[in-house]
């Protein structure tokens, strides 16, 4: 197997994490039971964005000492990393962090600088540090990176992988083309300038990888706060921040960015999530569909987890699964896609537009049209600072934002998404009733009639 294929699923085996099965629940449902929960024990909201806020002053205070007496800056700012590191992750895990939890707003939080002004570019501080050796030795392969690296037409961010990063390359792994290595490369640098303090308050970041297969813009990265502190794509852990350069600033990272692949390889390495959703898309014959970018351009899947399926329970799961239902069942998946737009949670491409654009701040709204004829999903965006609430028809949420991948980006849904039914001349959405199987077979029988299996 090649490099380039063996490095997108380990990276992946622990990228796309996503919470237990029951956490879904309860952060879905609201409990109209006891108050003495373990959620009710966990701190305030306002009591973690105070820890938190102490906790990276007291870090940038310590770290700005550190590197204004450095010789330098990326050496030291990883070695007092590697010594702060686990005192760090624990003042964060003790906060109440975790994958789903994300701070309300910390667009106040702000690093306190006490750099020395900078003397060398992101080049010459990546090829001077003991720390990112073969870092710098990729990048010495191409002579455009290191004169992009040594300009300064732009401030750029760089998330740099340190040499304990490249030891996750499997031994036996062959050596990557040329080609493939400059794009992992560009996957890890954006041409925009994220310091610490924006990228605690972003979910994307844009990179310097461009790519057909997504649409108007470049391949993004996702930024997350968890258990494991401030990670990109969910597995590569940031463990330096702010080493400013004359040209940008560097964050250290701890494992290799890898280009994802597409939507549907996603799911398919994810069976614990996905594997419902991944046996209807066979069924239906959506697989091969889904995956041929030749036919979109970017898009959005909004994939119902294992979890999403079982609360339709086992009656309206019986007939969507039968041979009787399969017309059914492959529009109801058809209302879960939409392509040529994909929609992050802070960033929107779409194809016939000229130019992607930033989700604003505050609320948003869109129509996204689905691969089901005339139905559209009516979508909005609620962001405030690091929180970002996604609803659909009014309805269901996007639990996990941003999986980002090669055509497009998928975002996990609580419920699978209902189409509405008419009454009188009026759509009448689906908000979490108790629904039968004659229900589902009433709203999607005027929808299947051009359902091709």
């Amino acid at each position: 197997m090649k490099l380039s294929n063996i490095l997108p699923l380990a990276a992946l085996s622990t990228a796309f994490v996503l919470p237990e099965q029951q956490l879904f629940s309860e952060l879905a449902v609201e409990s109209h039971g006891s108050a003495d929960t373990a959620f009710d024990k966990l701190p305030s909201k306002d009591q973690v964005l105070d820890k938190i806020e102490h906790s990276v002053e007291k870090l940038s205070d310590e770290f700005g000492k550190v590197v204004k007496c450095s010789k330098h800056a990326l050496d030291s700012a990883i070695d007092y990393a590697a010594e702060t590191s686990n005192q760090v992750s624990n003042k964060v895990q003790k906060a109440g962090f975790e994958a789903s939890s994300w701070m309300e707003s910390t667009s106040h939080l702000g690093l306190n600088n006490h750099h020395d002004k900078p003397n060398q570019t992101i080049y010459q501080l990546i090829s001077t540090s003991k720390y990112t050796t073969k870092l710098a030795a990729a990048i010495n392969e191409y002579p455009d990176l290191v004169v992009l690296l040594n300009g300064t037409i732009a401030n750029y961010t760089f998330f740099a992988p340190v040499d304990s990063a490249f030891e996750k390359i499997p031994d036996k792994a062959p050596k990557p083309s040329k080609e493939f290595l400059k794009k992992v490369l560009l996957y890890h640098l954006s041409p925009e300038f994220y310091p610490a303090a924006k990228v605690l308050v972003t979910h994307t970041v844009p990179t310097a990888l461009t790519v057909d297969t997504v649409g108007i813009g470049p391949q993004r990265v996702s930024t997350n706060i968890g258990l494991k502190g401030l990670t990109v794509n969910f597995y590569a852990r940031i463990i330096a921040i702010d080493i400013l350069g004359t040209n940008g600033v560097i964050h250290g990272i701890d494992s290799l960015l890898v280009p994802p692949p597409n939507a549907v390889d996603i799911i398919q390495f994810l069976p614990g999530e996905f594997s419902t959703l991944e046996l209807g898309l066979t069924k239906t014959g959506l697989l091969p569909v889904l995956n041929d970018t030749s036919v979109h351009i970017g898009g959005t899947v909004f994939a119902p987890s294992n979890f999403a399926f079982q609360k339709l329970g086992p009656k309206i799961n019986g007939f969507l699964f039968s041979s009787y239902g399969q017309k059914y069942l492959k529009a109801l998946l058809e209302y879960h896609v939409v392509v040529n737009q994909t929609l992050y949670s802070d960033a929107y491409y779409a194809v016939d537009s000229v130019d992607n654009k930033d989700v604003p701040k505050g609320t948003f709204h869109i129509d996204l049209p689905t691969l089901l004829e005339d139905k559209s999903l009516n979508v909005n965006v609620a962001r405030y600072g690091r929180l970002i609430v996604i609803r659909i028809n009014g309805f269901s949420q996007v639990t996990i934002e941003d999986g980002i991948a090669a055509d497009g980006v998928i975002q996990v849904v609580s419920d699978v998404l209902i189409p509405p039914k008419r009454i009188d001349r009026m759509e009448q959405h689906y908000h979490g009733e108790d629904l039968t199987v004659e229900d589902l077979k009433e709203r999607l029988e005027p929808l299947v009639e051009n359902v091709e299996l």
